[in-house]
């Protein structure tokens, strides 16, 4: 029999070393891995596919970013038959189970393909960790190592500049990356999208900080998910296959505020994808 494996949706630091698993412990059992190319659109057509043997894998332990490439294609979404024919590809490539990893849209196409009958294994990969049945996933713990790397460094030329410094990190839907790299960090506001933004509190806490602490800086560090009001703050109207916008924005929207607030010279630094690059910590192996 052979087993198919893909990675979907964002890239993170860990799949390889997931991709690499697969592969020595399906040739433990005698089975064939079949990768699949740039997520679900490699079971479209045309296929995308290639053999996986140890020595494919090999050296690829600490290497970020994905050797079977990813996408963020919805075979349910287009074209109008995509189910049927990765049905279809799956029985003529003889594939008897697929290997499925990825976070909250890979794993959902995965639910869909399993419940029209095939065997799947979903494996919970996403740097937001916001996935349920799981403590953790893959590539969360290698994020919030480079967040808690930055804020660290963000300390310094805050306090050099007598500034506040707003440091905003992924998380659609979750501040488990803010939280933890905050907290880690000795941040002195955190912000997530489970919580709307009082600017308000926000503020005179860091007002309350720098008159009654002795302090002229601060950290402030935000999730990219997280709403001042009911809006997400977004770089694009435009939508993926799965129905998301590209968040983006908030962290230069809440410096802006701070700074006419405060009266205190605010700057902003984005992330943005260096959290999904580079080598994984050894958890994330």
């Amino acid at each position: 029999m052979k087993v198919a494996v893909l990675t979907g949706g964002g890239d993170c630091p860990g799949l390889n070393a997931v991709i690499r698993a697969v592969v020595r412990r399906g040739e433990q059992h005698g089975l064939e891995v079949m990768g699949i190319r740039e997520g679900w659109r490699g079971l479209l057509d045309p296929p995308m596919h290639f053999r996986l043997t140890r020595e494919a894998t090999s050296g690829t332990l600490h290497l970020g970013g994905t050797i079977l490439g990813t996408s963020r294609t919805n075979p349910f979404k287009k074209p109008a038959n995509g189910p049927d024919i990765v049905m279809r590809n799956l029985k003529n490539l003889n594939v008897g189970a697929v290997v499925a990893i990825g976070g909250e849209d890979t794993l959902g196409v995965a639910t869909k393909l399993s419940s029209m009958g095939v065997k799947v294994v979903g494996v919970p990969k996403t740097i937001d960790n916001d996935l349920s049945g799981t403590d953790l996933t893959f590539g969360f713990d290698t994020a919030v190592q480079i967040a808690t790397e930055a804020i660290d460094r963000l300390h310094s030329t805050a306090e050099a500049h007598k500034r506040v410094i707003v440091c905003e990190v992924m998380g659609r839907h979750a501040g488990w990356i803010a939280v933890h790299s905050g907290m880690a960090g000795g941040a002195d506001v955190i912000l997530i999208p489970e919580r709307p933004i009082d600017i308000d509190k926000v503020c005179e806490h860091i007002k309350n900080r720098h008159r009654t602490q002795n302090k002229n800086f601060s950290i402030v560090v935000v999730a990219e998910g997280a709403k001042l009001g009911s809006k997400e703050a977004t770089t694009t109207e435009k939508l993926d296959e799965f129905g998301h916008v590209r968040l983006g924005g908030i962290g230069l929207q809440l410096a802006n505020l701070i700074e006419a607030q405060t009266g205190y010279e605010t700057r902003v630094t984005v992330l943005g994808h260096i959290q999904r690059g580079g080598t994984p910590t050894a958890f994330d192996r």
